[in-house]
């Protein structure tokens, strides 16, 4: 399965790449405030779906342009969740920091998760208890122990912003007990980054599934936490997460759990 998920990635990023030649000729159409799509968008996600259906034709499909379908749409125990290019804002003014995103959830749990960032051909892996990979390099979370000495990452809240005097207090707090913040506006890119050692923890709310579903496994597979703001397992249906090495999520967690109900 793991082996489908890769090529189907790949095949999205071929289409991606091509995009990126020409960004001037791209059709872009926005979906809402500040969310677009590109066609790249929409033909990267065709060709992930063809992918995996020639393999698993009774597998369902949960995907960020097309929603569910799949031949087990409502039935099947095994769903792939994906995002055919995280990071289309970044995508279409060529800022090379985007990705494809591939989980697959089995009976609630994801088993399978593949994230490729097409600019700089880096393949990041996972199976649940087989470890997370960089191509063939085996991953594991950073080894820092103080927050004072972290990198986060984090997405600001760019389409509600209800909710954005808590997040500014959220984003206070964890700027002046770190070493530095991060926002590079592709959620399975930096949950990837927290994966392989380069962000030391990340927290961001108000994303969805595919943003978070092959990442989330990634960070486990090296080590890492993942949680809600709460603590717990809820963050692909809450859309809230944090995440790190063990350190350094304990006390993000610490820090930004005060800030929820902030706003």
């Amino acid at each position: 399965m793991l082996t489908i998920a890769v090529k189907a990635a790949r095949r999205a990023g071929s289409v991606i790449n091509r995009a990126a030649r020409d960004l001037d000729a791209l059709s872009v159409t926005r979906k809402r405030q500040n969310d677009f799509v590109t066609e790249a968008d929409k033909e990267a996600e065709l060709a992930i779906i063809d992918v995996l259906l020639r393999a698993f034709p009774d597998h369902a499909i949960l995907a960020e342009e097309s929603g569910r379908s799949g031949g087990g749409a409502n039935k099947s125990e095994y769903t792939w969740i994906i995002d055919p290019l995280d990071g289309t804002t970044n995508f279409i003014h060529g800022f090379p920091q985007y990705a494809v995103s591939i989980g697959l959830q089995h009976k609630g749990m994801i088993t399978q998760a593949v994230v490729y960032d097409p600019a700089s051909n880096e393949l990041f892996t996972a199976s649940r208890g087989r470890g997370a990979f960089l191509n063939d390099r085996r991953l594991r979370v950073s080894k820092r122990t103080s927050m004072r000495e972290a990198l986060i990452g984090t997405g600001f809240p760019f389409r509600d912003f209800t909710r954005l005097d808590r997040y500014l207090a959220m984003l206070r707090e964890v700027t002046s007990k770190c070493a530095g913040v991060r926002r590079a506006g592709a959620a399975a890119l930096d949950l990837a980054y927290v994966a392989a050692g380069r962000l030391d923890g990340f927290w961001e709310f108000g994303l969805s599934p595919w943003d978070m579903a092959a990442g989330s496994l990634l960070i486990q597979e090296a080590g890492g936490l993942v949680a809600d703001f709460d603590g717990e397992s809820g963050y692909l249906d809450s859309g809230c997460i944090v995440c790190g090495n063990p350190k350094v999520f304990a006390q993000l967690l610490r820090i930004i759990a005060p800030n929820v109900s902030a706003g």
